[in-house]
């Protein structure tokens, strides 16, 4: 039932999600940026949230509209998706080792979009990636997923790495999150009684 299908076409990109977010991190991911499919594979695995995502964007002017427009239409996916959010955990955390790396992630399914980011990166590119445009995403996504994100580096040496930690860190908070609680099943998790 937890489930979304979103199709996003613009001058710049054109893009189907489908999500069901009680699945076993299921992926099949392709955008055309290798890189950025990587991160998305990682998304989907680490938050059990199966995932199918097929992207064509402006490649010959950049990565940029492609990756910014996934997590735009992620958003919008994982908004219809939640439904009513009653039942719920709605917030979610998580510390994420990967070798030299830590990057700590912390979120709320508020329908509050918000993006504190504290990720710098060594060096401007992973391959041909840009950096820059993992916070592009987050940015998109939590926007139009209405989260509240918090992202922290705490270390890290590996500009690779930082950005696999950050997926794989968001990804466990996101799984915590949308989980359901049996004690709260026909709940919202807010006494203000709306998400």
């Amino acid at each position: 039932m937890r489930k979304a299908t979103i199709t996003r076409k613009t001058h710049e990109t054109a893009i189907e999600v489908t999500l069901d977010l009680d699945g076993t991190g299921v992926y099949d991911n392709q955008t055309g940026v290798g890189f950025f499919d990587h991160m998305l594979d990682q998304l989907s695995r680490h938050s059990l949230i199966d995932m199918t995502i097929r992207a064509e964007g402006d490649y010959h002017i950049d990565d940029h509209h492609t990756v910014e427009d996934v997590g735009i239409a992620l958003g919008q996916a994982l908004t219809q998706a939640l439904g009513n959010k009653k039942g719920i955990n709605r917030y979610g955390h998580f510390a994420l080792a990967m070798d030299d790396t830590q990057v700590r992630a912390a979120l709320d399914l508020s329908a509050r979009p918000y993006l504190v980011w504290n990720l710098p990166f060594p060096t401007d590119k992973i391959g041909m990636f840009d950096t820059e445009l993992v916070r592009e995403f987050f940015q998109g996504f939590s926007t139009h997923g209405g989260i509240t994100l918090h992202v922290d580096l705490v270390h890290g040496i590996n500009s690779h790495h930082i950005a696999e930690a950050a997926f794989k860190a968001v990804a466990r908070a996101l799984r915590m999150a949308v989980e359901t609680d049996p004690r709260m099943a026909t709940s919202l998790p807010s006494t203000k009684g709306a998400l």
